[in-house]
């Protein structure tokens, strides 16, 4: 599968995200996109240790806390903190590991592919949904 078909089949495939980084800030990227994943109609579980609620949905400290299966784990973390969130993502059999734009990590992806994950790298969700599923460029 190449890239443009991953990307689909994981948008297409997902119904319930993890979004680890999730903030509380209205000015941060990983605000303003979860925003639009709950009004494209993903359900978002959002995940950080350090915020009780995002856009009022319940936070959880780390991925391992969720209670539900999870089809697509969003990563707003530094590139450096990716692995031990592809080994949680593999660890709740989530499907889908997506690593944010200006997120690169090969190890985490080769993990992640090993275990059976489909990966993104480097690609924006909410961008790639617009393109996508919306015409929009």
């Amino acid at each position: 599968m190449n890239e443009f078909e991953t990307v689909r089949h994981i948008l297409d495939a997902t119904h319930r995200i993890a979004l680890v980084g999730a903030s509380e800030n209205p000015l941060r990227d990983s605000h303003r996109i979860m925003r639009y994943l709950l009004a494209e109609g993903f359900e978002v579980d959002p995940v950080n240790p350090n915020a009780k609620t995002v856009l009022g949905r319940p936070c959880v400290p780390e991925l391992a806390a969720l209670t539900h299966p999870i089809d697509t784990v969003v990563c707003f973390r530094r590139s450096d903190q990716i692995e031990p969130i592809a080994r949680s993502a593999i660890a709740i059999r989530a499907r889908h590991l997506w690593m944010q734009l200006g997120i690169v990590n090969k190890a985490a992806m080769t993990l992640a592919h090993e275990a059976g994950l489909l990966v993104v790298m480097n690609r924006c969700i909410m961008v790639d949904h617009q393109r996508l599923h919306l015409g929009r460029t």
